[in-house]
C-alpha cells in the first residue's frame, strides 16, 4: 500500500509542477536570462575596474618618478589628473601627493590644498589630522607662535596619532624664539607619550640636549 501512496504522491507533485510551469514558465525563463545577463555584466565591470586600477597605478608610479626627478610641475599635473580620473583609493593618495608637490612651487596653494583635505568630513580623522599637521608644517617658519598653536592644538589630545609631531613642531618654534622652558615642557611630554613613535623620541633627545644647554635654534 505504501508504494501506491508514494506513486500517487509523485503524480500529484508532477501534476503540480506542470501546472506551475504552465503558469510561470515564461517568468522563469526571463529570470534565468536576467541572472545570466547580470552575471556577465558584473564580470565585465570587475574586469573593467581591474584594468582601470592597473592603468591608474602605472600613472601614479610615473608621477612619483617625475617627482623624484625634480619635475614637480609635471608630477603635480599628473596627480591632479588622477584625482579627477581615479577611484576612491588612488584619488585620495593623489590629493595628498598633489598638495605635497605644490609645496615645492607654490607653498600658499599647498597650504590651501592640505586645509581642504583637513576640512573634508568624508576622510577618516587620522588623515584629516595629517593634512592639518602638513599645513601647519608648511607655515611653521612664517606663522606666529599663536597661529601655530591655534592650528595644532586640536591635534594635541591624549592618544592622538599626531599629538607627538604637533608638540615637536611647537617645541621647535618655541626653541627658535628662545622659549627654552616652554620647548622643554613639550619635549618632555613627547618622551612620556606611549603613542609617540620611537623615531620621534630619538629626535627629541637631541632637542632636549639643546634645552639642557640653554640653547636656541638659530
Amino acid at each position: 500500500m505504501s508504494d501506491i501512496f508514494r506513486e500517487i504522491d509523485d503524480d500529484i507533485r508532477r501534476d503540480q509542477a506542470i501546472d506551475v510551469w504552465k503558469k510561470y514558465g515564461s517568468w522563469f525563463l526571463v529570470a534565468g536570462a536576467l541572472i545570466v545577463a547580470a552575471t556577465g555584466a558584473y564580470r565585465y565591470y570587475m574586469h573593467y575596474e581591474t584594468l582601470k586600477a592597473e592603468a591608474l597605478g602605472t600613472r601614479f608610479q610615473s608621477a612619483l618618478e617625475a617627482s623624484s626627478a625634480g619635475k614637480s610641475d609635471d608630477a603635480a599635473k599628473e596627480f591632479e589628473a588622477i584625482v579627477q580620473d581615479g577611484g576612491a583609493g588612488y584619488a585620495l593618495l593623489a590629493r595628498f601627493r598633489f598638495a605635497a608637490e605644490r609645496s615645492v612651487t607654490d607653498r600658499p596653494d599647498a597650504v590651501k590644498q592640505f586645509e581642504l583635505l583637513a576640512a573634508d568630513a568624508t576622510l577618516p580623522p587620522v588623515l584629516r589630522g595629517l593634512a592639518r599637521l602638513r599645513a601647519a608644517t608648511l607655515l611653521a617658519d612664517t606663522a606666529s607662535l599663536e597661529e601655530l598653536q591655534s592650528r595644532l592644538q586640536p591635534l594635541i589630545v591624549p592618544g592622538g596619532s599626531w599629538a607627538g609631531n604637533s608638540r615637536e613642531l611647537l617645541g621647535l618654534k618655541m626653541l627658535k624664539a628662545g622659549d627654552v622652558a616652554g620647548a622643554g615642557k613639550l619635549f618632555d611630554e613627547i618622551m612620556t607619550d606611549d603613542v609617540a613613535p620611537a623615531t620621534l623620541k630619538q629626535r627629541v633627545q637631541v632637542y632636549l640636549a639643546l634645552v639642557k644647554a640653554g640653547s636656541k635654534i638659530p
